[in-house]
C-alpha cells in the first residue's frame, strides 16, 4: 500500500495558491483514479482506492502547512507502510522552474516549513518527494506573501499541466520505482 500526500492549507482562502500545488497534484491523481477523496480522518482529508493497480491513499493534510507531519505519523503509523519506499509527499518549491518537476528519494526540507515538520515527526529524510516548482520569489517580495500568493493565467495553466504530469510520475514511481519517474521527469524540465 502506497500513501500519497499532498502538501497545502485547508480553507478557501489558500485555494489556488502556490502552496498548495501538493493538494492540486492530490486532486488532479484522484480525478485520474477515480479516487474520492472525502473522508475525515487522521487530521487529514483522505481517499482510498487504486493508483497504477497498487492500493493507496490519497491525502491532504488539514492541519496547516507548519504541522503536516502530525497528519503523515498518524497515516503512517495507523497503515504501517515502509516510509522509505510507500510514503510519497508532494510539495511546492520556490528553487524549481514554474512547472518543473524533480523527484527525490530522500533529503533535506531545503527550507520548505511543511516537509521540516514531516522530517521531525517521522525523525529520518528517506521518503519520496515529488517537488513542484512554483517559481522563484520577485526579489523584495516576502516568501510567504510568494507562496501563499494566486497563480497569474498563464501560470496557472502552466501548472495545471505540471499537475497532470506530476499525477502520472506518482503512477510510474509506484508502477516502476522511483528510480525509474526520476529519470523520467527530472529531465524533462531542467
Amino acid at each position: 500500500m502506497y500513501i500519497i500526500v499532498g502538501l497545502g492549507n485547508p480553507t478557501r482562502e489558500y485555494e489556488n495558491t502556490r502552496h498548495n500545488v501538493g493538494f492540486e497534484v492530490i486532486d488532479a491523481l484522484a480525478g485520474q483514479e477515480g479516487i474520492r477523496v472525502l473522508e475525515k480522518k487522521f487530521k487529514a482529508v483522505l481517499g482510498k482506492g487504486f493508483v497504477a493497480g497498487e492500493p493507496a491513499i490519497l491525502a491532504r493534510p488539514q492541519t496547516y502547512m507548519n504541522l503536516s507531519g502530525e497528519s503523515v505519523r498518524e497515516l503512517t503509523s495507523f497503515y504501517k507502510v515502509d516510509e522509505k519506499s510507500q510514503l510519497i509527499i508532494v510539495s511546492d518549491d520556490v528553487n524549481l522552474e514554474l512547472g518543473q518537476i524533480r523527484i527525490r528519494k530522500k533529503g533535506s526540507a531545503g527550507g520548505h516549513n511543511g516537509l521540516k515538520n514531516i522530517i521531525a515527526a517521522l525523525g529520518h529524510e528517506e521518503f519520496i518527494r515529488v517537488r513542484m516548482g512554483v517559481g522563484q520569489k520577485p526579489e523584495r517580495m516576502d516568501l510567504a506573501n510568494f507562496v501563499l500568493g494566486h497563480f497569474t493565467q498563464s501560470e496557472r495553466k502552466a501548472m495545471d499541466e505540471a499537475e497532470a504530469e506530476a499525477a502520472e510520475a506518482i503512477r510510474v514511481i509506484v508502477k516502476e520505482g522511483p528510480d525509474a519517474a526520476m529519470n523520467r521527469f527530472n529531465k524533462k524540465n531542467a
